[in-house]
């Protein structure tokens, strides 16, 4: 179980890192970020508040006890930015990966939630 817990902990870690530094690139907004959302078809002016959501919502998923949320809330996010990045026919599969991750994270590091959704019965 403890080992378990520290891969569970290495998937929240991992993902967070790369979130982060995406909301800090939309924060200071250096030429690759800006030319991103030109490509996207998206203002830059959405840059700062798109920021913002990411910033909170990945905090709201490194504490404890609103992580569930913070996960429903950043599947969200990865899910428009899914379909931002199929919209324009670039790999979606980035974002995908990293929704799939950070409920792995989940799932190995809160029993809660593995009694909730099992991936094997138990045996009587």
């Amino acid at each position: 179980m403890k080992k378990m817990k520290v891969i569970g902990w290495i998937l929240t870690v991992l993902p967070v890192l790369m979130l982060l530094m995406s909301a800090v690139m939309k924060f200071v907004k250096p030429a690759s970020a800006v030319e991103g959302f030109t490509h996207l078809g998206l203002p830059e002016k959405l840059a700062f508040g798109l920021g913002v959501i990411e910033l909170t919502c990945t905090i709201l998923y490194l504490i404890p006890q609103t992580t569930v949320l913070g996960a429903i809330l950043l599947t969200g996010y990865l899910g428009g930015a899914t379909f931002a990045h199929l919209r324009v026919g670039d790999a979606f599969i980035m974002p995908v990966i990293l929704g799939v991750v950070i409920w792995g994270g989940i799932f190995l590091r809160e029993p809660r939630l593995r009694a909730l959704l099992p991936l094997r019965r138990k045996e009587k």
